[in-house]
């Protein structure tokens, strides 16, 4: 007999119930406007999705979501809802990052994105020849602005003032303006095969872009987020259907060394933010 059972069938002791009581104290730290960011960044993630996936794994374990009828399948399938409604109310909280180790995350990207760009590079000389000036179109100017990027970045982490801090919201704005306008470019190439190489090549560039987006926005006012937001014409929803976020995921998991589960976890909160805050 599983000593757990009792437990389980214990209605304040459900997984229901657990989640309930988790996402209450997590709404109230919310709007008392508590966070854990003392605590790392990474340390909070990593206990949010524990978290998330011990709850998942309790409410697949629950003797209500095996019970007949479609009420308990209903409320199965809301309490999972509800976990991830908990990992987007707990994951702000890693949030309270200074400037200053934004600004080197961002640096720390370099090799990556560098790496990433000379891929974009030499990838022209790969493509069928009707394919290929429609991608260098599409790509050019990724040098300039990843320069840029970096070089905003840097001068930021060495002088952590407001007009700097605009100039590194600008350039990743910028950024992320040209990768999301290659991604549709990128859509008119007719060869499946050169299309599919070519949007894994942008996707490389697309997914550190993102991540450097959203550091910079998570130091950045509500205002200045607004106003970096009214920039960025060309939107989330547009490109989505080019995006990957299975090799997100991967590269996400090999910059921070954490498992892929995890990554793939932050790159999905890291859409939702993004398209929530105007993206």
């Amino acid at each position: 007999m599983n000593p757990f059972s009792n437990i389980w069938n214990s209605p304040k002791t459900s997984a229901a119930g657990l989640l309930i009581g988790v996402i209450t104290i997590a709404s109230v730290f919310s709007q008392q406007g508590i966070t854990l960011g003392a605590a790392g960044s990474g340390t909070v993630v990593t206990l949010v999705s524990g978290l998330a996936t011990a709850l998942l794994g309790l409410l697949a374990r629950d003797p209500a979501s095996s019970s007949n009828g479609n009420s308990a399948n209903s409320t199965n399938s809301t309490a999972k809802l509800g976990v991830w409604a908990l990992i987007a109310l707990l994951l702000p909280f890693t949030a309270g990052c200074s400037g200053t180790s934004v600004a080197q995350n961002i640096v720390n990207w370099t090799p990556t994105l560098k790496s990433a760009v000379a891929t974009v590079d030499s990838t022209a000389t790969l493509l069928d020849p009707l394919d290929a000036p429609i991608f260098t179109a599409a790509t050019v100017g990724f040098d300039a602005a990843s320069n840029v990027l970096v070089a905003q970045a840097k001068a930021y982490l060495a002088n952590p003032t407001a007009p700097v801090l605009q100039q590194l919201q600008t350039a990743v704005v910028d950024f992320q303006q040209q990768v999301n306008a290659s991604l549709l470019q990128a859509a008119r190439i007719s060869n499946p095969a050169s299309q599919q190489q070519v949007l894994n090549v942008i996707n490389a560039v697309a997914t550190i872009v993102s991540a450097m987006l959203a550091l910079v926005t998570s130091i950045s006012s509500k205002a200045a987020v607004a106003r970096m937001a009214s920039q960025s014409t060309i939107k989330l929803a547009s490109v989505r259907p080019y995006m990957n976020e299975g090799k997100a995921a991967a590269m996400v998991a090999v910059h921070y060394g954490e498992p892929v589960s995890l990554a793939a976890m932050q790159v999905a909160q890291l859409e939702v933010s993004a398209a929530h805050a105007g993206f």
